[in-house]
């Protein structure tokens, strides 16, 4: 059995006063083995180290491990050191405990969220599940050489950071990125670090809105938007989209006086749109009039595979109306929990002070390296390289749906994004079509999982970023045989 160094930092109960020191440490030793505090090859420290960490004799030690060698819970050899063998744990003599009291609360009031109910997840990514990039073709070995020189100089990134908004390098970075690449108008001071797409909302939503307040919601829309502002009790107010974006009009109609709106206009979440420049400057007039905000969540805005780079909301907005948010879970790689948000100048202390009640420090170690990365342009390579890859891996998609499932499914003409969806034609719903999916192995999400109070569009979502051409050919064949 291999064995563990181990520093032997181990919690001890308290001696009860009739029980003698030995039996006391043989009592605490013994279950820590059998607990698996002290896992098995954990190495124990010398008896005199021992004696001397914990204030004991060394006799009373000594006299301790013998009997738990003598019992075959360690192994001591002259010269080696003393070890923990593997033990099995005997069964509990009575059944456990009833649950405790607010644990069964929580369980009886938890719901699922909606977009979710009834889907079975699963570890291990199959076609055709969606927001998974190529991870295999990430550069690792430039981003390890990065990480390991910042990791060798400490240097600025692990001093205290003044500012709470974020690895300032990075954040001067981001905006150099999104300036030419998005036209995003702003500053490194505006510009605020988080974990994640889904902080960023979470934190927007509790400092925008309050129990009962209405925002427009894309009709379908982004499930991660929708939790976050049922989080805060916000009444969600359903705004159709079609295939200019977001009905501006509609929202006006049904709910003029939301407090904001939630949009995807660089490439909708699900149907894929860009939103037109009509329906922009419609939706920035509304904001404006209305006193709104707009959070426009930045959507796959990297990866478009026809046309011209499309302009962000943001750049058309001459009041102060749009908050941008982004992440490099897609372009990089999702384990990598950096995102950003730009925000209105007035509004960055609010923002950072309310993130600062649940997260006092940044990861300055990824961020530092990010930063590296773009800095010394392989973030751009990365992104041309990948839009080549994925471009190719749509093409392959869209050619296999036409051999395999002609008459059954037909794929949309957007090209964008790292999924597509595909609109039913053999009559079965959304639901249906899902379920009979996954029994032959593909992963695909029925697109109704998304709508509020849209009727079912009758449509899959299928992703093919992180699949390879096999794999893409395969998993249209056993679609083809879920759907016939």
């Amino acid at each position: 059995m291999p064995k563990a160094v181990s520093s032997f930092e181990l919690t001890l109960k308290s001696r009860p006063r009739h029980q003698t020191l030995t039996n006391w440490l043989y009592g605490e030793l013994r279950s820590a083995i059998l607990e698996g505090r002290l896992a098995p090859g954990a190495r124990l420290p010398a008896s005199r180290d021992f004696a001397g960490q914990y204030e004991l004799s060394r006799g009373t030690v000594v006299s301790v491990l013998e009997r738990l060698q003598a019992e075959g819970y360690i192994t001591a050899r002259v010269g080696f050191g003393t070890w923990v063998n593997r033990v099995e744990s005997p069964r509990p003599a009575r059944p456990a405990t009833t649950t405790p009291a607010y644990i069964r609360r929580v369980i009886s009031t938890y719901k699922r969220p909606q977009p979710w109910v009834d889907h079975a997840f699963t570890e291990r990514s199959r076609p055709f599940r969606i927001g998974t990039p190529a991870i295999n073709e990430f550069p690792s070995e430039v981003w390890g050489r990065i990480a390991a020189n910042r990791a060798r100089n400490f240097g600025p990134w692990l001093k205290k950071e003044a500012d709470r908004r974020g690895y300032r390098p990075l954040r001067e970075a981001i905006a150099e990125y999104l300036r030419p690449s998005r036209g995003v108008r702003c500053t490194a001071e505006q510009i605020v670090l988080v974990s994640s797409i889904q902080q960023a909302l979470d934190l927007l939503a509790r400092l925008l809105l309050k129990k009962g307040d209405p925002m427009w919601m894309e009709d379908p829309g982004y499930f991660g938007a929708r939790i976050a502002f049922d989080n805060v009790g916000t009444r969600l107010v359903a705004v159709p989209v079609d295939e200019e974006g977001l009905s501006v009009s509609a929202g006006i109609k049904v709910c003029p006086d939301a407090k904001g709106a939630y949009v995807t206009p660089a490439h909708q979440f699900p149907l894929g749109a860009t939103m037109s420049l009509e329906r922009r400057m419609a939706l920035l007039s509304w904001a404006s009039r209305a006193g709104a905000f707009v959070i426009e969540d930045d959507y796959d805005s990297e990866y478009r595979f026809e046309g011209p780079p499309v302009p962000s909301l943001q750049s058309l907005d001459n009041h102060s109306s749009v908050i941008f948010i982004g992440s490099f879970s897609k372009t990089l790689f999702p384990a990598l929990r950096v995102g950003y948000v730009v925000l209105p100048a007035p509004l960055v202390d609010p923002f950072v002070a309310l993130r600062y009640r649940t997260d006092f420090r940044n990861s300055s170690f990824d961020q530092a390296v990010l930063c590296d990365f773009i800095v010394d342009g392989h973030l751009a390579r990365h992104l041309r390289r990948m839009r080549n890859l994925y471009a190719e891996r749509l093409g392959v998609l869209t050619e296999g749906a036409r051999q395999h499932l002609g008459g059954l499914l037909e794929i949309s003409n957007v090209r964008a994004g790292l999924y597509t969806i595909g609109y039913l034609k053999n009559g079965m719903t959304s639901q249906q079509a899902e379920k009979l999916a996954a029994a032959q192995g593909v992963e695909v999400l029925a697109v109704d999982r998304f709508t509020l109070k849209r009727p079912d569009p009758n449509a899959l979502l299928l992703g093919f970023g992180g699949f390879d051409e096999r794999a893409i050919r395969q998993g249209l064949m056993r679609l083809a045989k879920a759907m016939s």
